[in-house]
């Protein structure tokens, strides 16, 4: 890791009211609508494409996946507006189920995360979802 990287996440963890943390989300955010955007523009296409077959299920089997990965990146962008309206509501950084605070280097990695350590499956889950090792 850079060392601007490390000191830009070592400022972050200072707070989770500031404007780093309402940077880091909204570039989230763009990254996730236009993975939307393209997912469901190639399922539209692919759809278009194949001809349609009774008995069928949604379509091709190309289309079938592309439609699952635009759900999916749509469920992830969700999560990404919940955060940034966590953050407007004070509430950004804090276990939704416990209260505690989210560590922020889990916060850095995920900043769209829910839930505290203890409250999400502890340190071998997370470590397994992100990468991110808890001191």
């Amino acid at each position: 890791m850079s060392r601007e990287k490390r000191r830009s996440q070592a400022e972050m963890t200072a707070g989770t009211r500031g404007p780093r943390w309402r940077a880091l989300l909204e570039a989230r955010w763009q990254d996730r609508v236009r993975e939307v955007t393209e997912l469901s523009l190639a399922y539209h296409a692919a759809a278009a494409a194949a001809p349609a077959r009774p008995g069928a299920g949604a379509g091709p089997p190309e289309a079938e996946a592309l439609l699952r990965r635009a759900v999916e990146a749509r469920r992830k962008l969700a999560d990404v507006e919940e955060a940034l309206a966590r953050l407007a509501a004070g509430s950004f950084g804090r276990c939704e189920s416990c209260g505690s605070a989210v560590p922020a280097g889990l916060l850095a990695a995920v900043p769209e995360t829910r839930y505290c350590l203890r409250c999400d499956g502890g340190p071998v889950r997370v470590r397994a979802l992100t990468g991110y090792t808890p001191r």
